[in-house]
């Protein structure tokens, strides 16, 4: 039905071959909207189940793989060819790939395990050359007495207690623990030495580069209980421990042995990664039978997305002869399903063929909600959906706020000089959005968003008539100064008896800087904000007498939508005639108009009428703003009450046909209007209250809350022009040449604060006033909301969010 209201849904039962039946689904995925009802879900089964446990252990190993090939240095993985995929996904069979995935898988286990051996033997002669070298440093040059196995006492009888030491290498992150554990196990009786180690250490499990220290432990005696507290220590921080040397030759010895040792397994790792890069070119490369498409791994992964996809819809299916499934789909698209399962029947293998058939009795569930959108109305129906999915065939706000929301963002952002570059922003969104519709797919769905953003901006600009609070001389001006003193009069016929017009659009640029300037853009733009937020309550409840005229409710439409229109016009509409007829007739005694609402609703009498008359018809506004109240709180509960009776006695008459309808239902009636499964008077009497009294005060708030659209004018312009003075001007005003080299200085602060402030958070707070006005101020005057959404299987949004991940 377009924008405005839902798709016509139907409900029907789709019948599938079971040899086929894969087929089918994914052919139907591709080129129709169908959504599938569980109809296993009480029952909990699931006859598919096994597929889709073997697809799950595809998508795991696939994981493996992508994790494993990400790790080898240039591997990239060809992704977002959809089109591609889509073209040549029936050439790929689950058996084949999964043959090739257990294989690959097992080939990728035995290199990881060869690779983690490699880097723990590599890590381990690292490890131990650092030491050496550390070992080297600290014994020095080769000498006769410098063999640590020698007494240090000589001769002497106490010299068997020779000095003991404990090397090895721990983490960096440890090492002050573990100086405190050694410290704390020896009583302090140890001396531990740390250095860092500078070549990096590689987790041969995780890939993560780890800091390491060499450290030797000095302790009495080469042997006893001290060593044995030690190497406990080490043993429960799980340290590397590794020889130290006992003497400088020793450890030059050692030294040259690792080297080599080092250079052997840096070529074997080297080796390890050619031979990966080897493996894995075939699956980053396309497969044989798309040559222009993704690469082979990637196409696998999407199949398996896929495939996966499509036995969680078979699973909804009840087995029998052939497989049945409930669907709901768009009435409109019937056809295009026929013509779609005809086309499959083609193929066939069993001879059977597919058959939809509608259900054309009373539906037992609330039909989806299915809004057809395009690129440029799917970013403001998202905005309306966040709020709340529309109930089947309910108003749609999104049809409105297509041109509403921008043009309330522009009025509270309006500046050519932002909107400007926001409207560019939007430009370089939509002609980059190839680009962005993988890598951004955030800004790829705003891009439309963004651009009728920029556009409502500056077209508010040019109606302020303020370019980085500077006005624009466009036109010839309507005001003169014809003493020169700086007082300026009008050349434009004030009071619209035939002679010259005023300034031709938007606002005059001799306004700008004018003393009295804040004084009148404020009183014009405060008065603009509560006309334009009168016109779009109206709106609204238009919107709601749609709802109840589509819905055919008589008591809805007589005793709350014509009141409620009564209560707006007859008060809130009144007073945008007011502000109107000021605007447009030249009054001697002009009425202050919040005097005159005033005396309008306390019943004093007004001593500055608009025009002869003009109280009297206030008065009766007034009388039935007043009587619209009680018309609409007090029927419609007895009304409904009425209809319950009526209905309590045709149920009895029939015997009770409609109470067995119901309980097969779900025991819920479309009549109850949201008051329970049971009617209560009292309940629906409250209701009733509490909906008039929030529709009486929400109207006389609503109204205030759209003076935020002023009041964020204003602080956009304000700041504007303090960030203009505070910046260019100062630059401007200093004497040459400190001006001509300052000014550079002030544009880029200029330029920065502009960025940061008036395109970053002044952006967001406009957009997120306007998007409260939309959800508060004007949804809640008909929109009610509590729909579901209707998620048909579609086999390319499927694979085009997967590719977006």
């Amino acid at each position: 039905m377009g924008l405005l209201r839902s798709e016509t849904m139907k409900y029907g039962m789709l019948v599938l071959p079971v040899q086929d039946a894969r087929r089918y689904i994914d052919k139907l995925g591709k080129e129709t909207n169908i959504q599938y009802e569980d109809m296993n879900a009480r029952e909990m089964r699931r006859p598919y189940r096994k597929h889709v446990q073997r697809l799950d252990e595809c998508e795991r190993i696939l994981r493996f793989m992508f994790d494993e090939i990400s790790k080898i240095d240039d591997c990239e993985i060809q992704k977002n060819k959809v089109d591609e995929f889509l073209e040549a996904d029936g050439s790929y069979k689950l058996e084949t790939v999964e043959a090739e995935l257990q294989q690959m898988y097992k080939q990728f286990l035995k290199f990881k395990e060869n690779n983690v051996t490699l880097m723990t033997e590599r890590n381990q002669a690292v490890e131990e050359s650092q030491v050496v070298a550390a070992a080297m440093k600290i014994l020095g040059a080769p000498s006769a007495q410098s063999d640590l196995t020698t007494p240090m006492l000589g001769d002497d009888p106490l010299g068997e207690r020779r000095l003991g030491y404990i090397a090895g290498v721990v983490p960096k992150v440890d090492e002050d623990r573990f100086a405190r554990a050694v410290w704390r196990a020896s009583r302090g009786n140890t001396f531990a030495q740390f250095s860092p180690i500078e070549e990096s250490v590689i987790d041969p499990k995780t890939g993560a580069t780890v800091d390491k220290s060499v450290f030797v432990i000095y302790f009495q005696g080469a042997v006893g209980s001290m060593k044995d507290k030690i190497m406990k220590v080490c043993t429960a921080f799980g340290v590397n421990m590794y020889q130290w040397p006992a003497s400088p030759e020793q450890a030059m010895q050692t030294d040259t042995k690792l080297r080599q040792l080092l250079r052997e397994k840096e070529k074997a790792l080297k080796a390890y990664q050619d031979l990966m890069r080897t493996e894995a070119a075939d699956l980053i490369a396309p497969s044989s039978v798309n040559r222009t498409g993704n690469s082979k791994i990637e196409d696998w992964r999407l199949f398996c997305l896929k495939e996966k996809a499509i036995y969680s819809v078979l699973n909804y299916c009840e087995e029998g002869m052939a497989l049945r499934v409930n669907v709901w789909y768009p009435a409109n698209d019937e056809p295009k399903i026929q013509a779609a399962l005809k086309r499959a029947q083609e193929g066939d293998l069993s001879g059977q063929g597919a058959f939809l058939n509608p259900d054309n009795g009373k539906w037992r569930t609330t039909p989806p909600t299915y809004i057809r959108t395009n690129e440029y109305t799917e970013a403001f129906q998202e905005v309306v959906d966040t709020y709340g999915i529309p109930r089947y065939q309910e108003a749609n706000p999104a049809l409105l706020a297509v041109v509403t929301f921008p043009f309330i963002f522009g009025m509270m952002y309006g500046d050519v000089g932002h909107g400007s570059l926001l409207l560019l922003s939007g430009i370089w969104l939509v002609r980059n959005a190839d680009s962005l519709r993988h890598s951004q797919p955030v800004l790829f769905s705003a891009r439309y968003l963004v651009l009728s953003l920029g556009f409502f901006a500056t077209f508010a600009g040019f109606l302020y008539n303020d370019f980085f609070s500077v006005g624009l001389q466009l036109f010839d001006s309507g005001f003169e100064d014809k003493n020169g003193n700086g007082e300026f009069t009008p050349t434009y016929d004030i009071t619209n008896s035939g002679g010259p017009g005023p300034y031709p659009f938007g606002l005059d640029w001799a306004w700008v800087g004018a003393s009295n300037e804040l004084l009148f853009v404020n009183s014009l733009k405060m008065k603009l904000s509560v006309l334009f937020g009168v016109l779009q309550m109206i709106v609204g409840l238009l919107l709601r007498w749609g709802n109840a005229i589509y819905e055919r409710n008589v008591t809805d439409f007589i005793f709350e939508c014509i009141p409620m229109m009564v209560f707006m016009l007859c008060f809130f509409g009144w007073m945008d005639v007011m502000i109107l007829y000021k605007w447009t007739h030249p009054i001697d005694n002009a009425p202050n108009i919040i005097n005159s609402l005033i005396c309008m609703a306390m019943g004093q009498p007004d001593l500055f009428p608009l025009w002869d008359g003009s109280v009297e018809l206030a008065k009766s506004l007034m009388m039935y703003t007043v009587l619209s109240v009680p018309f609409m709180l007090f029927p419609k509960p007895f009304i409904l009450l009425w209809q319950h009776k009526q209905a309590e006695k045709k149920k009895t008459a029939e015997g009770h046909h409609l109470m067995v309808d119901e309980e097969q239902a779900g025991g819920s009636s479309p009549k109850a209007h949201g008051h329970g499964e049971e009617f209560e008077f009292g309940e629906i009497f409250i209701h009733q209250i509490i909906e008039t009294i929030e529709y009486v005060l929400g109207t006389v708030s609503h109204t205030a809350s759209y003076l935020r659209i002023w009041a964020l004018s204003l602080a956009h312009q304000q700041l504007s022009l303090v960030f203009f003075q505070k910046t260019l001007t100062m630059g401007l005003e200093m004497s040459f040449p400190a001006n001509g080299i300052m000014l550079y200085f002030m544009f880029a602060a200029w330029f920065g604060i502009t960025l940061g402030v008036l395109l970053g958070m002044d952006v967001l707070e406009c957009f997120l006033h306007t998007l409260r006005l939309h959800w508060v101020e004007f949804q809640s005057k008909f929109y009610k909301a509590g729909g579901e959404k209707f998620a048909p299987f579609d086999v390319r949004k499927l694979i085009e969010q997967s590719s977006a991940e």
